[in-house]
């Protein structure tokens, strides 16, 4: 789960507003789309989307009115969207191994508390000072991530690979901490942190919630499985136009959207298919395929 920005000029396409976007890095007069994507071991492609409806838009009539808003879409945050797109996904029965999505999404305890009663493994990002509190020994302890992870020794990292780059592995320290909050029975509950070999102080903070057996590594994996979404809004908006869209009715914004989705679902499966392909063939390097 991630949003992407759509810069615009004027007041009259839906959902414009002066607001934050990643896009540009800063405020900007903008519309935000919050999606979901798919990534395999062959591939990654975007599958839904929703339109963010600012307050100011949400609570104005006649704004909506003129855009086509459903009288039925009320003002919902990005992690409320979210929810609510990822609970349509699974109830539709979409194969999920991880849930993956930045600290804006992995800092909202509503959708952690709707992935956990689903029995949906996640790795999400979250603030270095997201409060945790931690029942201990019959007292409350207030911390955050930053704080546990300083406390581990030496030994504790490890150098694991968060996937294949351009430049090759991408290789980061990786630690986790236990938590002691109650889970459902074969599951467990983690905070994973990623450090920089070149920069030790640069880390990033993740809650896991996940098989009990589930290794290090296998959260690392994880965890570096969700720039793909970055990746398919660069060839969207690079490739298809995902951000040429002209149309100023909520019902244009996701036809639009749809249909470079579609586009791009398309040439995704081709390269995946052309992947498949390319590795059942054996080189002339290859052992012999014919049995012995």
């Amino acid at each position: 789960m991630d949003e992407t920005g759509f810069l615009k000029k004027g007041v009259h396409s839906v959902g414009v507003a002066r607001q934050y976007s990643g896009t540009a890095g800063r405020v900007e007069n903008s519309q935000i789309g919050v999606f979901s994507s798919y990534a395999s071991r062959w591939g990654h492609a975007l599958i839904d989307r929703r339109l963010y409806l600012p307050k100011v838009w949400a609570n104005d009539p006649e704004r909506r009115r003129r855009a086509s808003v459903p009288e039925d879409v009320a003002f919902a945050t990005k992690p409320a969207i979210a929810t609510e797109m990822v609970a349509k996904l699974l109830d539709e029965g979409l194969p999920c191994a991880f849930v993956l999505a930045d600290a804006v999404y992995g800092s909202d305890a509503r959708f952690r508390r709707m992935l956990e009663a689903r029995g949906q493994a996640y790795v999400l990002a979250v603030r270095s000072n997201h409060t945790l509190r931690i029942f201990e020994d019959l007292q409350l302890t207030q911390t955050d991530p930053e704080t546990m992870i300083a406390g581990l020794p030496h030994d504790a990292w490890h150098a694991l690979s968060a996937g294949e780059g351009a430049k090759g592995q991408r290789l980061y320290d990786w630690a986790r901490v236990p938590l002691s909050h109650t889970s459902e029975v074969g599951f467990s509950r983690w905070v994973l942190a990623r450090r920089s070999l070149r920069d030790p102080d640069k880390q990033t903070y993740y809650f896991v919630y996940a098989r009990s057996e589930i290794s290090l590594a296998e959260m690392a994996a994880a965890a570096g499985l969700r720039w793909t979404i970055e990746e398919c809004f660069l060839r969207a908006k690079d490739d298809l136009g995902l951000d040429h869209c002209e149309a100023r009715s909520w019902h244009g914004w996701h036809r639009h959207m749809s249909l470079v989705m579609t586009a791009a679902a398309f040439l995704a499966r081709l390269a995946a298919e052309q992947r498949r392909t390319a590795f059942s063939k054996p080189n002339k390097t290859s052992p012999s395929l014919k049995p012995a």
